[in-house]
């Protein structure tokens, strides 16, 4: 993801802690720790070719990417679903190479959110639907990033098309326009998507510190993490997270999914795998930690 990039040359110069918990997020979380809360954590896609041999297993074909990558993590962020609808019999297929607690988290099509910019497009809602929701229960939450030219003045527009949508739909929403975050989250935004029991994407990205707003809408979290290629700073914002979210699960955070980006994606499973520990050790969560067929660099950590 291009989204926030910054010159690695300034990372050691910039403020990267996270923001102070917003008054808001004790409204929407009990305050007592959920019992058995479900983490998934993993990357952005499971068919890099670098991974062969150093990741995957050496000699792992193309078809079989998606079952290497299930061994390993729990869900992934699917991005290909933004570049063109798949087939029914697509999906199915990507339903038959995981196992029944893998969750695959599709993003809406551009056809949608940034061609047709939410109108007028109901027959291409209904066809991505339909298909996606052939993943059954391997299906997470879908997520929606409204065009980064939509903002709040075209809030009535994302609004509409929010409440046009079927009301079990799991859904996150990721905006990226700043007059979102002016001083602070829109209410407009955290209003409406309470009401509708859909939650915010948190975007932890340097170079658009307004994305890390921190704010829930529902007790589930979303974040997509954009590293820095390994970079030290990507270790230590990383335990900054484990540390917030124990606070949330302490708080009654119920599900978490947390998905890693990276400059060059050979390096997203290294730091996800950093994390799953991290979450492990410090949160007391039982995730698989994964097992890559060479072992890889991985700095050590505030809690190593």
């Amino acid at each position: 993801m291009e989204f926030g990039r910054v010159t690695p040359a300034i990372l050691d110069r910039l403020d990267l802690s996270l923001p102070v918990e917003p008054v808001s997020n004790s409204r929407i979380l009990s305050g007592k720790p959920t019992i058995a809360p479900k983490a998934y954590v993993g990357s952005v896609r499971w068919g890099n070719t670098d991974w062969v041999g150093t990741i995957y297993p050496k000699g792992t074909k193309s078809a079989d990417f998606l079952k290497a990558y299930a061994r390993l993590f729990n869900t992934v962020e699917h991005n290909a679903t933004f570049y063109r609808i798949p087939s029914e019999q697509q999906v199915l297929g990507w339903k038959a190479k995981v196992g029944a607690e893998f969750r695959f988290c599709p993003k809406f099509p551009e056809v949608i959110t940034h061609i047709k910019r939410l109108q007028q497009c109901d027959d291409l809602v209904d066809l991505f639907l339909q298909s996606i929701t052939c993943l059954g229960n391997n299906l997470g939450p879908i997520f929606l990033m409204p065009h980064p030219q939509m903002g709040v003045q075209q809030w009535t527009v994302i609004s509409n098309f929010l409440h046009s949508l079927p009301g079990d739909l799991p859904l996150f929403v990721e905006l990226r326009h700043p007059s979102f975050f002016v001083q602070q989250l829109s209410p407009l935004v955290s209003d409406t998507l309470g009401q509708l029991g859909m939650g915010l994407v948190i975007t932890d990205t340097v170079g658009r510190k307004d994305c890390l707003h921190m704010h829930l809408t529902i007790p589930k979290a979303f974040i997509r993490f954009v590293g820095n290629n390994l970079h030290a700073t990507d270790y230590a914002r990383i335990d900054a997270w484990v540390l917030r979210i124990q606070q949330w699960l302490l708080q009654g955070l119920e599900e978490l999914y947390f998905f890693v980006h990276q400059p060059e994606e050979a390096h997203s499973p290294v730091l996800a795998a950093y994390l799953i520990k991290q979450l492990n050790a410090v949160c007391g969560l039982q995730l698989q930690v994964p097992q890559f067929v060479q072992e890889q660099p991985m700095q050590k950590g505030l809690f190593d």
